[in-house]
């Protein structure tokens, strides 16, 4: 749950620090939440996380399972729209995770398509 957590943490007031101490390269997510606004260093094996007012919607790309679903949780946060590519993972690790999703009151889907994904924003607002 460290990438979630990490996004929490992004968005709390202050400044944070996770600790990695199992793989090296857990921390691949980092550069896409500074996409979306995030103000993370990763020294080592440590990241130091100093609270944001927000994400902004970006494209971003899903490096693992677990980052792609903090992605997720990043984007439904961000004022804006963010697409996330590359959720092959995401698809494989979490059975119907848009409609579990939609069923909380998420504006979310999944698109084949730059135009379905223009679809999608004209249908929200």
């Amino acid at each position: 749950m460290q990438p979630q957590m990490a996004v929490t943490l992004a968005l709390a007031e202050g400044t944070s620090m996770i600790t990695e101490s199992i793989f090296e390269n857990r921390f691949k997510y980092v550069d896409e939440l500074a996409r979306m606004g995030g103000s993370i260093k990763v020294e080592g094996n440590v990241a130091v996380i100093d609270g944001v007012r927000g994400f902004t919607g970006a494209r971003v790309e899903s490096p693992d399972l677990r980052a792609g679903a903090a992605l997720v949780l990043a984007g439904l946060s961000a004022e804006g729209y963010t697409v996330v590519d590359e959720i092959g993972y995401i698809q494989r690790g979490y059975e119907k995770f848009e409609e579990k999703l939609q069923a909380l009151g998420a504006a979310i889907e999944m698109v084949d398509s730059e135009k379905e994904a223009q679809k999608f924003r004209l249908k929200i607002g």
